[in-house]
Formats: C-alpha cells, sequence, structure tokens
C-alpha cells in the first residue's frame, strides 16, 4: 500500500526519522496512551521500548518515529526481521488524534512499514514475505486500518494470566513415571547453557509446532538470539522435559518486570511463557502438565505475582483447556493480521 508511485506521503508539518535512545520515553508514553484506549489499561515499559531501539537486537528492527510540528511523537513504525520469510510490523498512532488527523498518519505508517518490509527482502535476497502484524481485539480503529493496508484478519490470541501463591504453589505434584523436567545444563566454570541442552529444545520446538497455525521454520541462531534479545531474558527461565530418557517438551519463559500500576501502586514481577511444546511422540504423558508446574513453582519461589501465556483459540491441542484447569484465565484477546508482500517486479503478487 502507497498513496502515490513516490511512496507514502508523511501528512504536512511531520517528520519522520530512525528513533534513538533520546526518543525512548516519548515512545512508551506513546504506547501506553494506545495501550489504554484499546484495551484498557496501560504495560509498555522503558527496558522493553528500548531494547528493540537500540538494545543487543537492535540491528533486527527498522523503525521510524514520526513528529508533528510541535515535536509531540504522534506514531511509530517497528519492522522487526524475525526469521526468513517473517517480518513483524507495528504500528502505533496517537489515540488521541481525531480520525480526520490519524487516518493520513496511519496511511504513511503501513505504506512506509510496506517499503521496510521490502528493505528486509533485498537484505536477505528473498522475493516474498509475510507481513505479520495485530490489533487489540477492541480496536476497531486499528482493525479498520489494517484492512485498508490490505491486510487479513486470520486469528485471535487468548492472553491469559494465573496467579502464583508464593506459599500454596512452592510445593507441585512431580511428574509422571518416566518423565523428568530440568532446567537446561550450564557449563561449569563458564556459565552458559550447554548448547546441547539448547538445540534439544528448538528441536522439540520445532517438531511440536509442526501442526499449528502459521508454523514456519527458524533456524537454530535465529531462535536463540531472538531470545536473548527480550530484556527479560534468562537462562534459567529454559526447561527440558525428557521422557524415557528422550527429549519430549521444552518450555521458555521470561521475567516481566512489574513497575508501577495504573494506580500508582507497585506491582511484583511476573513470569511470562514464551514457549511451551511437547513432542507429538510424548503426548498424553502428562509433559505438558509437568512443565507448567515447574514454571509455577518456580514463580512462586521467585515471589512472582503471576504467570502469564498466549494461547492459539483455535489450537488443534486445544491447550487451553489444560491451561484453564491449572487456574489460567483469559484476560484480553489479541488478534493476528497478514499480508503477503513482494518485491517490484516479482511473479508473486501481493495480497
Amino acid at each position: 500500500m502507497t498513496d502515490d508511485a513516490a511512496g507514502p506521503v508523511l501528512p504536512p508539518g511531520h517528520t519522520a526519522y530512525p528513533p534513538g535512545p533520546e526518543d525512548v520515553d516519548d515512545l512508551v508514553r506513546l504506547l501506553r496512551r494506545h495501550e489504554r484506549e484499546a484495551r484498557g489499561w496501560p504495560g509498555a515499559d522503558s527496558q522493553a521500548v528500548e531494547a528493540e531501539v537500540a538494545g543487543r537486537g537492535a540491528d533486527t528492527h527498522l523503525h521510524e518515529v514520526v513528529r508533528d510540528d510541535g515535536g509531540t511523537v504522534r506514531a511509530w513504525i517497528n519492522c522487526h526481521d524475525r526469521a526468513a520469510g517473517r517480518v513483524l510490523v507495528g504500528v502505533t498512532v496517537d489515540p488521541d488524534l481525531p480520525d480526520e488527523e490519524a487516518d493520513p498518519l496511519a496511511r504513511f505508517a503501513y505504506g512506509r512499514a510496506e517499503e521496510l518490509g521490502q528493505l528486509v527482502l533485498r537484505r536477505r535476497g528473498m522475493q516474498e514475505t509475510q507481513l505479520d502484524s495485530g490489533a487489540f481485539a477492541d480496536d476497531p480503529r486499528q482493525q479498520r486500518w489494517l484492512t485498508e493496508a490490505g491486510y487479513e484478519h486470520v486469528r485471535d490470541w487468548w492472553q491469559m494470566t494465573r496467579p502464583v501463591d508464593p506459599e500454596a504453589d512452592l510445593d507441585q505434584p512431580g511428574p509422571r513415571e518416566g518423565v523428568e523436567i530440568r532446567r537446561v545444563r550450564r557449563d561449569d566454570g563458564v556459565g552458559m547453557p550447554q548448547e546441547e541442552d539448547l538445540r534439544a529444545v528448538h528441536l522439540v520446538l520445532e517438531h511440536s509446532f509442526a501442526d499449528h497455525f502459521n508454523s514456519y521454520r527458524e533456524t537454530f541462531e535465529e531462535f536463540v538470539s531472538r531470545l536473548r534479545e527480550d530484556p527479560g531474558h534468562r537462562w534459567d527461565h529454559w526447561w527440558l522435559a525428557t521422557v524415557d530418557g528422550q527429549p519430549a517438551g521444552a518450555l521458555v519463559a521470561t521475567t516481566v518486570v512489574g513497575g508501577v500500576g495504573p494506580d500508582g501502586t507497585a506491582r511484583p514481577d511476573s513470569s511470562y511463557v514464551e514457549y511451551i511444546g511437547v513432542h507429538r511422540r510424548a503426548r498424553g504423558r502428562g509433559v505438558a502438565k509437568a512443565l507448567l508446574r515447574a514454571v509455577i513453582a518456580d514463580a512462586a519461589a521467585r515471589r512472582r505475582g503471576a504467570v502469564g501465556l498466549e494461547v492459539d483459540a483455535d489450537s488443534p491441542t486445544r491447550a487451553d483447556g489444560l491451561y484453564l484447569s491449572m487456574g489460567w484465565r483469559t484476560r484480553y484477546t489479541t488478534q493476528s493480521w497478514h499480508r503477503t508482500l513482494s518485491l517490484p517486479g516479482s511473479e508473486a503478487v501481493a495480497g
């Protein structure tokens, strides 16, 4: 989507440029206003935004920030080169702007996201990629902009959370016979995890999600590097499950800093399950439940307030049933929106 042959048009009086560390606070404020309007409460924090703009993984992100003639940040365009064939697109427009001002900014932002996606394609020497964007389920304006930019709503995701009781949740039942749960091993004297275990986690997850929606292959190097970009990453939040001695399941979690809630009170940190998967050959052995019990007990030991996770609303494994039985509840719903992007002149057709 572009406004004309010259590319997307920036509204008069606005400037766009790649953000730096000095822009982080303004971007956080923009995101928090958007979250409050679209979801009901803010959640963005400086640590996460700074990691994307100037952190370890900044080289896989292409950004532009848009300011009006008064210097106020009005939009943020964030394209993440996630893996070969996948670009994550985030477009945030100031929710305080009326439609007649916000709509032109959104058109510019999604047009620039397309151009940045084409840059990713050229860097990778590819002709086509998937643009993967999203919206909160209760945000019709963002959904309208996505539709106008050529994206299609393809999936809903339940964002679930489970409160943690530091006393009652510390002592969890053990796994079934033949099932072992352990953290990834560390090399003595170095502190880094053993590559053998990391590769086992990656391989198990690749097999586990092969029959899931929009599954795609991610190299081991991409997988590990991307997870390490998260400011909440901890090596001791990786668990490996074995069944009869063979790798059969894995769970990777991160730390979410509690910060200050909308009411001004401090919130405890929480844990978030980035990935949980069980190899098809081991399903039905209680592996997933054992992994979840491990992360719950770990959160209790760390005095965390909750454990969060995301589940596909149409999951073929009906994982939500397990989560509900273990105390998770849906807090809000997000949506995935996709479109195909091709380089100009290629045989593939964008749609």
